[in-house]
């Protein structure tokens, strides 16, 4: 007679990587667990080596990393984390990506480019991720670039709760695209405020040079609420909010999820005619960067919900769905 085998389930466990530690420390706050124990460190050539410090046969791995300046390196990171926890018998990995690096290179806009976001994803994959969750991808397609499950998280719902709780909700609120392949994200947040919603119309002649060259809608005499994925070098944002101005906007704030704030970007907010710039922290910033007109809001609740409804087999949907309430 066989001996009677018993399994316990898998055990979820969250590991942080070095790219967004505090964000990693909410989000595992947010689930009830403490961060798995790893170290990175680098040998004298700048070789990343990665040490997992527990023993995580048979469990439910999340693994946290923006793939934020330094792109590369963090993309390493992540990939080499990947292959250990698969070669350390982990039963599931889960990658959590706040902000997705190369996410701008979805397709080939001229010849001979190459699509860096697919072979991001395919990166991931070789290496042995189960499934993605990622937050406001810049392109939605990019959910299609991978042949495992992606749960697709929008900011807009946290960033809703922000402009609701300060008094957003009138007649005098309009929402702003910075452009026509915003509009979506932008009809979403103004969904959730009951707000009309305009768009700029803006030629770019060049990678991050911007030209705005006609407002569809009316801001004159409004409350403008810019709304965008990121901020990059921040020249669109500003542009736009000058835009606005010069149309009759009586006030300008942006939101937007993930502030990359690379080049320009912190001078050109400060000497703009944006009020205020609402943020979350899916990019761990300096505290250089942290300038008087900025807000961040958290996505670790956010995050962790998902994260525990993702285990529990539950649908995430309800969590971009409705406006995220704690």
């Amino acid at each position: 007679m066989e001996e009677n085998m018993s399994y316990s389930d898998p055990k979820l466990k969250i590991f942080a990587l070095n790219s967004n530690k505090p964000l990693a420390e909410k989000i595992a706050a947010e689930v009830g667990v403490e961060l798995g124990k790893s170290s990175v460190t680098r040998f004298s050539d700048g070789e990343i080596q990665i040490n997992i410090e527990e023993s995580i046969r048979g469990d439910d791995i999340y693994l946290i990393q923006s793939t934020s300046a330094p792109v590369n390196d963090n993309l390493m990171e992540l990939l080499i984390m990947i292959d250990a926890l698969r070669r350390a018998s982990a039963h599931t990995i889960n990658v959590v990506i706040p902000y997705y690096g190369y996410a701008r290179q979805d397709r080939k806009a001229r010849s001979r480019e190459p699509i860096t976001a697919k072979l991001v994803a395919n990166m991931l994959e070789r290496a042995g991720a189960n499934s993605v969750l990622a937050l406001d991808l810049h392109a939605a397609q990019i959910q299609g670039f991978f042949d495992i499950p992606v749960d697709h998280l929008m900011g807009a719902p946290l960033l809703a709760d922000y402009f609701i709780r300060n008094g957003y909700t009138n007649a005098d609120t309009v929402v702003v695209s910075p452009d026509h392949g915003g509009v979506t994200r932008a009809r979403k947040l103004a969904e959730f405020l009951k707000a009309p919603i305009a768009i700029i119309d803006k030629r770019r002649p060049r990678p991050n040079v911007a030209e705005v060259m006609n407002i569809v809608g009316h801001v004159k005499g409004k409350r403008c609420i810019i709304i965008d994925d990121m901020i990059d070098t921040a020249g669109t944002i500003t542009l736009a909010a000058q835009a606005l101005k010069d149309a009759g906007a009586i006030e300008v704030q942006v939101a937007a999820t993930h502030a990359v704030f690379s080049g320009p970007a912190i001078e050109r907010l400060q000497n703009s005619a944006i009020e205020r710039v609402v943020v979350t922290d899916s990019i761990n910033l300096p505290e250089a960067k942290k300038i008087d007109k900025l807000t961040i809001v958290s996505v670790g609740p956010l995050i962790g919900r998902a994260i525990t409804r993702i285990q529990e087999n539950k649908p995430v949907s309800p969590l971009f769905e409705n406006r995220f309430t704690k």
